[in-house]
């Protein structure tokens, strides 16, 4: 590996092209020889300077799919040799050689504004985020309209409107794509507002090594100092109270100063366990944002987006069945999408029903699961956010009645239960309750989009 003292001499085109070959086989053996042939070996070093290095190929697609699909790869194989790389960039070269270039001089000169506009994003936004996860690569639709719309407006005001930003929903739904996409809009737009984004138990590490070093007070200048605060997985420090305190102090310092804070979670703030009172009601004070299942057709828009920046020709009934198949989260979802199209390129296969049917066996088998009227129920009451003991109690007002109706429902639906075993399930009923339960939901379905839309989040979510 290279040490500091050895980066200026592994600046030299001949250095950093010889060291280019080694890190060429890593990468070969980490995403397969196919595919670096076709994309990695395209492309060429051409400088190093103070932790940006500029690469260049003559191919403008191999440098979209470059930067889009593997940024991450490239960086992490240039930094096994070279750690003090932190921002690698690709420029478009027509010529066969870089000398006796007319436009050599302003080649030069857009370099360097380059390196040093990335260099203060660097030293200021030092936050690992991921150039895939940006605005243009969410897919919105009804589940997470509401909170994609929220994260644009606070990405692009100038003005904090609401303090802080709490975004939640369930695993794989798209809260770090939106809390990367925040951070990413903030920093294009003012370079010079200082953004911090972190995981809750990072911000923990980084708080209790403070203490064991006995320098809290550089920790708290440090992030009562920046102009963004994103803490992402909040739950993690449920319990920690140590840590909450702290959190609780720079959340009351950032607001004092007219900064902002954007926490995301997998539940909201008054659901969070393990979380004091006080700092609940801070985590309220601004806007809350919730993310739903996602529906059919937003899973099907997410298998066509993801098949069509990878230029992959993905059959229609192979893209229906995944997204019919494969409804726990997105990144579920697009991890099935990935291993089908490595396994086209790998073995030289055509994508086809049958073929993805086998790659995916494993998978498929583990989204196959049995429901029962319990797990239905839970979810039901979740969702509306009742007791699960209202929904088998006799009270009949609207907020109780209406849920039950969908848990009675949803249980004729989705599982094999008879009539009579589920309105025992439901406090003794008789089985002409659940008739009129399933009869009553359709009608709603019929004359309430939004019911409607509902109803299908919480089926999705259970199947």
């Amino acid at each position: 590996m290279l040490r500091c003292e050895n980066i200026k001499q592994a600046t030299a085109i001949e250095d950093i092209n010889s060291l280019w070959v080694r890190v060429l086989a890593d990468i070969a053996e980490n995403v397969g020889a196919g595919c670096c042939q076709s994309w990695f070996e395209k492309a060429s070093p051409l400088r190093l300077n103070d932790g940006f290095l500029l690469m260049r190929t003559q191919q403008r697609f191999v440098r979209d799919r470059l930067l889009s699909q593997y940024s991450n790869v490239l960086l992490s194989m240039w930094q096994k040799y070279i750690p003090q790389i932190t921002s690698i960039d690709i420029m478009i070269d027509a010529h066969e050689s870089e000398t006796d270039s007319v436009d050599a001089t302003t080649d030069e000169t857009q370099v360097t504004e380059k390196e040093s506009k990335t260099k203060r994003n660097t030293d200021k936004n030092d936050n690992c985020l991921d150039p895939r996860l940006t605005f243009d690569n969410f897919i919105v639709g009804k589940p997470n309209e509401f909170a994609y719309n929220a994260a644009v407006r606070v990405a692009e005001s100038d003005k904090i409107q609401f303090n802080p930003l709490f975004l939640y929903g369930g695993v794989g739904l798209g809260k770090t794509h939106l809390m990367h996409a925040i951070a990413w809009k903030v920093s294009q737009n003012n370079i010079e507002r200082q953004v911090k984004y972190m995981s809750a138990e990072k911000f923990m590490y980084q708080f209790i090594r403070s203490i064991r070093s006995h320098d809290t007070m550089t920790f708290k200048e440090h992030f009562r100092s920046v102009d963004v605060l994103m803490i992402d997985d909040f739950q993690f420090i449920g319990g920690k109270e140590t840590t909450q305190e702290e959190f609780f102090h720079t959340f009351n310092a950032l607001v004092d100063s007219n900064k902002q804070i954007i926490i995301s979670a997998d539940k909201s703030p008054s659901d969070l366990e393990n979380i004091g009172a006080r700092l609940k009601s801070r985590l309220g004070w601004g806007l809350v944002a919730d993310i739903h299942p996602t529906t059919y057709e937003l899973r099907l828009g997410i298998l066509q987006s993801k098949a069509d920046m990878l230029d992959i020709d993905v059959p229609q009934d192979v893209l229906d069945f995944l997204a019919t198949k494969i409804v726990s989260n997105v990144r579920e979802l697009e991890g099935a999408l990935n291993r089908i199209m490595a396994h086209a390129s790998l073995v030289g296969r055509k994508i086809t029903l049958d073929s993805t049917q086998e790659i995916l066996r494993d998978l498929l088998k583990s989204n196959e699961r049995y429901l029962t009227i319990e797990d239905i129920q839970r979810r039901v009451s979740e969702f509306f956010g009742i007791k699960i003991a209202n929904l088998l109690s006799s009270k009949r007002d609207i907020s109780v009645a209406r849920p039950r109706q969908v848990a009675m429902y949803l249980c004729k639906l989705l599982t094999t239960k008879s009539l009579p075993e589920i309105g025992k399930k439901f406090g003794g009923r008789d089985h002409t309750t659940v008739i009129h339960a399933v009869k009553k939901v359709q009608e709603l379905c019929l004359s309430n989009a939004e019911f409607e839309h509902d109803l299908e989040t919480l089926k999705t979510s259970l199947q």
